[in-house]
């Protein structure tokens, strides 16, 4: 039997998704086993307090307690630099490779590795989020090339809320994206149960879809040499990018 493979998740204190989906993504996966740390967040949006949540010390704090436990790799399993901006989650991973000397990444960076790797420049986008961070989203993409040609958002703030918008919803949403033919589309929320349900939205639609529970344990397999083409059942991108 090989080394065990640990991928250390940093997640929102409020989120119930992100937990049992990417156990679910690796139960085929013998060795490797997930692990998570939790810091406080309990409300998105754009007031100051909602924003101070995300301050990279309280992240940092949480992955150090990751380290303790010599995780591979510790993904920021969140989206929080959708709306603050990549270079917040860019930083942030050069502080945890400071302090614990492992590799680190984000869903937010994996996802735009993800659409550089498969030149996607128009995409749609379905969020729970409130207007004013669905706006900032598509911004932050927009000065990285990634451009938004459909969205999708519930207007909710209350983050244990995503995590009860149902599988209709999720579907009804996603498909009034994919009217306008993007590239692929992003459902852009961890705590928003879209994962399961990929497999049949690409059949349907044609179009590839990335939710940022999958992409953050995509790239957090890659970076701990695991081969990602091994994760069956779970959307195209294990098939497309081995």
């Amino acid at each position: 039997m090989g080394k065990p493979v640990r991928l250390g998740m940093l997640t929102p204190s409020s989120n119930t998704v992100l937990e049992p989906i990417t156990q679910a993504m690796l139960v085929d996966l013998p060795g490797v086993s997930a692990h998570f740390s939790r810091f406080r967040v309990t409300e998105i949006s754009l007031a100051l307090p909602a924003l101070d949540q995300f301050d990279n010390r309280a992240l940092l704090e949480a992955a150090q307690l990751l380290a303790d436990a010599k995780v591979d790799v510790i993904a920021w399993n969140g989206t929080s630099a959708g709306w603050l901006g990549l270079e917040q989650d860019r930083q942030l991973c050069q502080e945890i490779m400071a302090a614990t000397g492992i590799p680190a990444t984000t869903s937010v960076l994996a996802l735009q590795d993800i659409f550089e790797a498969l030149n996607i420049t128009r995409f749609g986008l379905v969020t729970p989020y409130i207007e004013d961070v669905q706006a900032k989203i598509i911004a932050n993409f927009a000065r990285q090339g990634f451009h938004c040609v459909a969205e999708q958002h519930l207007n909710l703030r209350v983050n244990v809320s995503f995590a009860e918008v149902d599988a209709e919803k999720i579907t009804a949403l996603v498909y009034q994206v994919a009217q306008a033919q993007p590239q692929a589309i992003t459902t852009f929320c961890t705590n928003l149960g879209a994962a399961p349900l990929v497999p049949e939205l690409e059949k349907h639609t044609g179009i590839p879809i990335f939710d940022t529970v999958t992409v953050a344990v995509w790239k957090s397999l890659r970076l701990a040499g695991v081969d990602t083409s091994l994760v069956k059942g779970w959307g195209r991108l294990f098939a497309d990018l081995p």
